[in-house]
Protein backbone atom coordinates (compact mmCIF):
# COMPACT_ATOMS: atom_id res chain seq x y z
CA UNK A 1 0.00 0.00 0.00
CA UNK A 2 1.34 3.66 -1.24
CA UNK A 3 1.99 5.73 1.95
CA UNK A 4 0.93 9.41 1.47
CA UNK A 5 3.99 11.91 2.20
CA UNK A 6 4.13 14.42 4.81
CA UNK A 7 5.68 17.41 4.51
CA UNK A 8 8.57 18.64 6.60
CA UNK A 9 7.47 20.48 10.25
CA UNK A 10 9.51 23.36 11.29
CA UNK A 11 10.87 20.92 14.18
CA UNK A 12 12.18 19.03 11.66
CA UNK A 13 13.38 22.06 9.63
CA UNK A 14 15.40 23.11 12.97
CA UNK A 15 17.09 19.67 13.22
CA UNK A 16 18.07 19.71 9.62
CA UNK A 17 19.54 22.98 10.21
CA UNK A 18 21.71 21.94 13.46
CA UNK A 19 22.97 18.72 11.79
CA UNK A 20 23.86 21.04 8.52
CA UNK A 21 25.00 23.51 10.44
CA UNK A 22 27.69 20.57 11.97
CA UNK A 23 28.75 19.66 9.13
CA UNK A 24 26.84 16.19 8.68
CA UNK A 25 26.07 14.64 5.43
CA UNK A 26 22.87 14.63 3.33
CA UNK A 27 22.44 10.80 4.05
CA UNK A 28 23.68 11.90 7.85
CA UNK A 29 20.56 14.04 8.07
CA UNK A 30 18.33 11.77 6.56
CA UNK A 31 18.66 9.20 8.90
CA UNK A 32 18.50 11.17 11.90
CA UNK A 33 15.14 12.73 10.24
CA UNK A 34 13.85 9.68 8.89
CA UNK A 35 13.72 11.31 5.74
CA UNK A 36 14.73 10.09 2.09
CA UNK A 37 18.14 11.82 1.45
CA UNK A 38 16.55 13.54 -1.85
CA UNK A 39 14.11 14.94 0.77
CA UNK A 40 17.09 16.65 2.32
CA UNK A 41 18.91 17.79 -0.66
CA UNK A 42 15.68 18.87 -2.26
CA UNK A 43 15.00 21.27 1.01
CA UNK A 44 18.33 22.41 1.31
CA UNK A 45 18.23 23.53 -2.60
CA UNK A 46 14.98 25.13 -2.80
CA UNK A 47 14.95 26.84 -0.09
CA UNK A 48 18.79 28.50 0.44
CA UNK A 49 18.48 30.21 -2.98
CA UNK A 50 19.45 33.56 -2.96
CA UNK A 51 16.98 36.74 -3.88
CA UNK A 52 17.06 40.47 -3.94
CA UNK A 53 16.10 39.91 -0.48
CA UNK A 54 17.86 37.40 1.00
CA UNK A 55 21.60 36.90 0.76
CA UNK A 56 21.42 33.16 0.44
CA UNK A 57 21.61 30.28 2.50
CA UNK A 58 19.07 28.15 4.49
CA UNK A 59 16.93 29.49 7.64
CA UNK A 60 14.35 27.19 9.66
CA UNK A 61 11.73 30.06 9.81
CA UNK A 62 12.23 31.29 7.02
CA UNK A 63 12.07 27.59 5.00
CA UNK A 64 8.77 26.89 6.90
CA UNK A 65 7.33 30.27 5.75
CA UNK A 66 8.12 29.37 2.21
CA UNK A 67 6.53 26.11 2.08
CA UNK A 68 3.36 27.36 3.45
CA UNK A 69 3.21 29.83 0.96
CA UNK A 70 3.96 27.29 -1.85
CA UNK A 71 0.89 25.57 -0.39
CA UNK A 72 -1.54 28.14 -0.43
CA UNK A 73 -0.28 29.28 -4.01
CA UNK A 74 -0.85 25.26 -5.02
CA UNK A 75 -4.25 25.69 -3.69
CA UNK A 76 -5.16 28.68 -6.22
CA UNK A 77 -5.19 25.59 -9.16
CA UNK A 78 -7.71 23.25 -9.79
CA UNK A 79 -5.74 21.06 -11.27
CA UNK A 80 -4.11 20.56 -7.87
CA UNK A 81 -6.95 19.92 -6.33
CA UNK A 82 -8.45 17.39 -8.94
CA UNK A 83 -6.26 14.57 -9.25
CA UNK A 84 -8.57 13.08 -11.94
CA UNK A 85 -8.65 16.00 -13.37
CA UNK A 86 -4.90 16.89 -13.78
CA UNK A 87 -4.57 12.82 -14.74
CA UNK A 88 -7.16 13.66 -17.69
CA UNK A 89 -5.18 16.59 -18.48
CA UNK A 90 -1.57 14.88 -18.79
CA UNK A 91 -3.22 12.46 -20.99
CA UNK A 92 -4.62 14.51 -23.51
CA UNK A 93 -1.22 16.64 -23.92
CA UNK A 94 0.66 13.20 -23.92
CA UNK A 95 -2.07 12.72 -26.81
CA UNK A 96 -0.97 15.84 -28.69
CA UNK A 97 -4.26 18.09 -27.35
CA UNK A 98 -3.66 21.55 -27.08
CA UNK A 99 -5.20 23.23 -23.60
CA UNK A 100 -7.48 24.83 -25.49
CA UNK A 101 -9.08 21.39 -27.34
CA UNK A 102 -9.08 19.90 -23.54
CA UNK A 103 -10.47 22.54 -22.08
CA UNK A 104 -13.55 23.01 -25.32
CA UNK A 105 -13.65 18.87 -25.42
CA UNK A 106 -14.65 18.72 -22.19
CA UNK A 107 -17.64 21.28 -22.36
CA UNK A 108 -18.60 19.61 -25.24
CA UNK A 109 -18.69 16.22 -22.95
CA UNK A 110 -20.43 17.97 -19.84
CA UNK A 111 -22.49 20.41 -21.71
CA UNK A 112 -20.75 23.13 -18.96
CA UNK A 113 -16.87 24.19 -18.26
CA UNK A 114 -15.04 22.24 -16.39
CA UNK A 115 -11.33 23.63 -16.34
CA UNK A 116 -10.75 26.80 -19.07
CA UNK A 117 -7.65 26.52 -21.37
CA UNK A 118 -6.19 29.05 -18.92
CA UNK A 119 -6.39 27.34 -16.14
CA UNK A 120 -4.60 24.15 -17.79
CA UNK A 121 -1.61 27.16 -18.94
CA UNK A 122 -1.19 28.16 -15.46
CA UNK A 123 -1.17 25.26 -14.07
CA UNK A 124 1.75 23.91 -16.65
CA UNK A 125 3.45 27.00 -16.07
CA UNK A 126 3.49 26.63 -12.22
CA UNK A 127 4.71 23.23 -12.13
CA UNK A 128 7.30 24.02 -14.57
CA UNK A 129 8.46 27.12 -12.42
CA UNK A 130 8.78 23.90 -9.70
CA UNK A 131 11.00 22.12 -11.96
CA UNK A 132 8.30 19.71 -12.80
CA UNK A 133 8.40 20.48 -16.44
CA UNK A 134 4.96 20.17 -17.57
CA UNK A 135 5.90 22.64 -20.76
CA UNK A 136 7.98 19.89 -22.44
CA UNK A 137 4.25 18.19 -22.90
CA UNK A 138 2.85 21.33 -24.54
CA UNK A 139 1.93 20.04 -28.50
CA UNK A 140 5.58 22.87 -29.61
CA UNK A 141 7.24 22.38 -26.05
CA UNK A 142 7.61 25.92 -25.73
CA UNK A 143 6.21 29.07 -24.32
CA UNK A 144 6.95 31.96 -26.05
CA UNK A 145 6.44 32.60 -29.98
CA UNK A 146 8.82 34.12 -32.79
CA UNK A 147 9.15 35.97 -36.39
CA UNK A 148 10.73 33.95 -39.02
CA UNK A 149 13.25 36.12 -40.79
CA UNK A 150 12.82 36.38 -44.65
CA UNK A 151 14.80 34.08 -46.84
CA UNK A 152 16.76 34.16 -50.21
CA UNK A 153 14.62 34.49 -53.82
CA UNK A 154 11.75 33.24 -55.08
CA UNK A 155 11.01 31.12 -58.40
CA UNK A 156 7.77 32.82 -58.94
CA UNK A 157 8.66 33.39 -62.92
CA UNK A 158 9.58 29.44 -63.18
CA UNK A 159 5.75 28.74 -62.43
CA UNK A 160 3.97 28.93 -65.88
CA UNK A 161 -0.09 30.37 -65.99
CA UNK A 162 0.29 31.15 -62.63
CA UNK A 163 -2.16 33.28 -60.59
CA UNK A 164 -1.77 35.42 -57.80
CA UNK A 165 -4.05 34.69 -54.24
CA UNK A 166 -5.31 38.23 -54.62
CA UNK A 167 -7.24 37.19 -57.60
CA UNK A 168 -9.03 34.52 -55.69
CA UNK A 169 -12.70 35.11 -54.54
CA UNK A 170 -12.41 37.03 -50.79
CA UNK A 171 -15.27 34.56 -49.69
CA UNK A 172 -12.78 32.02 -49.77
CA UNK A 173 -11.21 33.62 -46.86
CA UNK A 174 -14.47 33.22 -44.74
CA UNK A 175 -13.74 29.54 -45.10
CA UNK A 176 -17.92 29.37 -44.80
CA UNK A 177 -18.06 27.71 -48.03
CA UNK A 178 -16.66 24.17 -48.73
CA UNK A 179 -14.33 22.87 -51.50
CA UNK A 180 -11.28 25.22 -51.04
CA UNK A 181 -8.18 23.86 -50.38
CA UNK A 182 -4.48 24.30 -49.61
CA UNK A 183 -1.66 22.34 -50.14
CA UNK A 184 2.27 21.88 -49.28
CA UNK A 185 5.20 19.48 -49.21
CA UNK A 186 6.41 18.28 -46.04
CA UNK A 187 10.34 17.65 -46.63
CA UNK A 188 13.00 15.52 -44.28
CA UNK A 189 16.60 15.31 -43.72
CA UNK A 190 17.00 12.48 -46.24
CA UNK A 191 17.54 13.20 -49.73
CA UNK A 192 14.32 12.95 -51.54
CA UNK A 193 11.96 12.23 -49.03
CA UNK A 194 8.43 14.30 -48.74
CA UNK A 195 5.16 14.42 -48.10
CA UNK A 196 2.41 15.59 -49.61
CA UNK A 197 -0.80 17.40 -47.79
CA UNK A 198 -3.86 18.67 -48.88
CA UNK A 199 -6.31 20.82 -46.13
CA UNK A 200 -9.81 21.59 -46.39
CA UNK A 201 -10.36 25.21 -45.33
CA UNK A 202 -13.53 25.00 -44.09
CA UNK A 203 -13.30 21.61 -42.67
CA UNK A 204 -9.59 21.35 -42.25
CA UNK A 205 -9.24 18.06 -42.96
CA UNK A 206 -6.16 16.58 -43.89
CA UNK A 207 -4.92 14.48 -46.66
CA UNK A 208 -1.61 13.31 -46.85
CA UNK A 209 0.64 10.47 -49.06
CA UNK A 210 4.19 10.23 -49.40
CA UNK A 211 5.44 11.31 -52.59
CA UNK A 212 8.84 9.43 -54.09
CA UNK A 213 10.34 12.79 -54.71
CA UNK A 214 9.41 16.65 -54.87
CA UNK A 215 9.46 16.58 -58.42
CA UNK A 216 6.31 18.47 -60.26
CA UNK A 217 4.96 15.60 -62.48
CA UNK A 218 3.96 13.29 -59.40
CA UNK A 219 2.90 15.81 -57.33
CA UNK A 220 0.33 16.83 -59.93
CA UNK A 221 -1.04 12.66 -60.60
CA UNK A 222 -1.44 12.67 -57.31
CA UNK A 223 -3.23 15.78 -56.90
CA UNK A 224 -5.76 14.87 -59.61
CA UNK A 225 -5.77 11.22 -58.26
CA UNK A 226 -7.17 12.54 -54.74
CA UNK A 227 -9.47 15.45 -56.55
CA UNK A 228 -10.89 12.96 -58.94
CA UNK A 229 -12.53 11.18 -56.19
CA UNK A 230 -14.56 13.87 -54.62
CA UNK A 231 -17.56 15.59 -55.80
CA UNK A 232 -17.25 19.07 -58.10
CA UNK A 233 -18.77 20.92 -55.34
CA UNK A 234 -15.47 19.69 -53.00
CA UNK A 235 -12.48 20.94 -55.25
CA UNK A 236 -13.31 24.31 -56.07
CA UNK A 237 -9.69 26.00 -55.80
CA UNK A 238 -6.41 24.98 -54.25
CA UNK A 239 -3.90 27.38 -52.88
CA UNK A 240 0.44 26.92 -53.14
CA UNK A 241 3.18 27.87 -51.95
CA UNK A 242 5.87 29.08 -54.90
CA UNK A 243 7.52 25.92 -54.86
CA UNK A 244 8.55 24.49 -58.65
CA UNK A 245 6.89 20.95 -57.13
CA UNK A 246 3.67 22.84 -57.84
CA UNK A 247 4.85 23.83 -61.33
CA UNK A 248 2.11 21.79 -63.21
CA UNK A 249 -1.26 22.72 -61.44
CA UNK A 250 -2.66 23.92 -64.46
CA UNK A 251 -3.25 20.29 -64.81
CA UNK A 252 -6.01 20.67 -62.04
CA UNK A 253 -7.41 23.67 -64.15
CA UNK A 254 -7.45 21.67 -67.57
CA UNK A 255 -8.67 18.37 -66.16
CA UNK A 256 -10.98 18.71 -63.52
CA UNK A 257 -11.99 22.30 -63.51
CA UNK A 258 -10.38 23.23 -60.78
CA UNK A 259 -8.81 26.72 -60.29
CA UNK A 260 -5.02 27.20 -58.49
CA UNK A 261 -3.72 30.38 -57.08
CA UNK A 262 -0.65 30.99 -55.51
CA UNK A 263 0.55 32.96 -52.28
CA UNK A 264 3.08 36.03 -52.40
CA UNK A 265 6.76 35.36 -52.31
CA UNK A 266 7.78 34.83 -48.82
CA UNK A 267 4.24 34.96 -47.31
CA UNK A 268 3.15 31.61 -46.76
CA UNK A 269 1.37 32.78 -43.69
CA UNK A 270 -1.56 33.62 -46.72
CA UNK A 271 -2.46 30.23 -47.05
CA UNK A 272 -2.13 29.38 -42.94
CA UNK A 273 -4.52 26.50 -42.29
CA UNK A 274 -1.94 24.16 -44.18
CA UNK A 275 1.00 25.69 -42.57
CA UNK A 276 -0.56 25.23 -39.09
CA UNK A 277 -1.33 21.19 -39.97
CA UNK A 278 1.82 20.79 -41.34
CA UNK A 279 3.42 22.57 -37.80
CA UNK A 280 0.83 19.84 -36.18
CA UNK A 281 2.16 16.74 -37.79
CA UNK A 282 5.88 18.02 -37.13
CA UNK A 283 4.70 16.69 -33.88
CA UNK A 284 4.53 13.11 -34.56
CA UNK A 285 6.90 13.64 -37.99
CA UNK A 286 9.97 15.76 -36.49
CA UNK A 287 12.65 16.54 -39.53
CA UNK A 288 14.90 13.59 -39.30
CA UNK A 289 12.07 11.11 -39.06
CA UNK A 290 13.24 8.40 -42.20
CA UNK A 291 9.95 7.81 -44.19
CA UNK A 292 11.49 4.46 -45.84
CA UNK A 293 11.14 2.79 -42.18
CA UNK A 294 8.00 4.52 -41.36
CA UNK A 295 4.95 1.54 -41.42
CA UNK A 296 2.11 2.57 -44.13
CA UNK A 297 -0.25 1.78 -41.15
CA UNK A 298 1.71 4.19 -39.12
CA UNK A 299 1.43 6.96 -41.03
CA UNK A 300 -1.97 6.72 -41.73
CA UNK A 301 -2.95 6.25 -38.04
CA UNK A 302 -1.15 9.55 -37.57
CA UNK A 303 -3.26 11.36 -40.57
CA UNK A 304 -6.39 9.99 -38.86
CA UNK A 305 -5.61 11.29 -35.44
CA UNK A 306 -5.12 14.71 -36.79
CA UNK A 307 -8.38 14.20 -38.54
CA UNK A 308 -10.15 12.94 -35.42
CA UNK A 309 -8.42 15.68 -32.74
CA UNK A 310 -11.37 18.12 -31.78
CA UNK A 311 -10.73 21.78 -32.63
CA UNK A 312 -11.62 25.33 -31.21
CA UNK A 313 -12.89 26.74 -34.56
CA UNK A 314 -15.02 24.12 -35.28
CA UNK A 315 -16.60 24.24 -32.16
CA UNK A 316 -14.41 21.42 -31.04
CA UNK A 317 -15.94 19.41 -33.25
CA UNK A 318 -13.48 17.07 -35.35
CA UNK A 319 -12.16 17.54 -38.68
CA UNK A 320 -13.30 14.47 -39.73
CA UNK A 321 -16.80 14.42 -38.57
CA UNK A 322 -17.23 18.19 -40.12
CA UNK A 323 -15.57 17.09 -43.83
CA UNK A 324 -17.66 13.52 -43.67
CA UNK A 325 -21.29 15.64 -42.81
CA UNK A 326 -20.49 18.23 -46.11
CA UNK A 327 -19.53 15.14 -48.26
CA UNK A 328 -22.34 13.42 -47.59
CA UNK A 329 -24.53 16.53 -47.93
CA UNK A 330 -23.18 16.85 -50.98
CA UNK A 331 -23.50 13.04 -52.34
CA UNK A 332 -27.75 13.63 -51.27
CA UNK A 333 -27.83 16.43 -53.76
CA UNK A 334 -26.51 14.74 -56.79
CA UNK A 335 -28.26 11.50 -56.20
CA UNK A 336 -31.54 13.49 -54.71
CA UNK A 337 -34.53 12.65 -57.64
CA UNK A 338 -36.05 15.64 -59.08
CA UNK A 339 -39.83 16.16 -58.83
CA UNK A 340 -42.51 14.23 -61.23
CA UNK A 341 -43.38 16.78 -63.46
Amino acid sequence: METQYEHLTLAERIELYRLSKQGASMRAIARALGRSPSTVSRELLRNSRPTRAWSGGYEPARAEDLAQRRRRWDGRFKLTRDAPLRAHVREHLLLGFSPEQISGRLRLEHGHGVVSHESIYRFIYHCSAQKDYWHRLLPRHKSRRGRLGKRGGSPVTHIAHRVPIHDRCPGVNTRADAGHWEGDLMLFSRYGQAVLFTHERHSRVLFGSRQPNKAAAPVADRLLRQFKALPPELRQTLTFDNGTEFSYHYRLNQELGMATYFCDPHAPWQKGGIENAIGRMRRTLPRKTDLATLDDQVFDALIATYNHTPRKCLGFRTPAEVFCNQLLHFKRECTFRPAPE
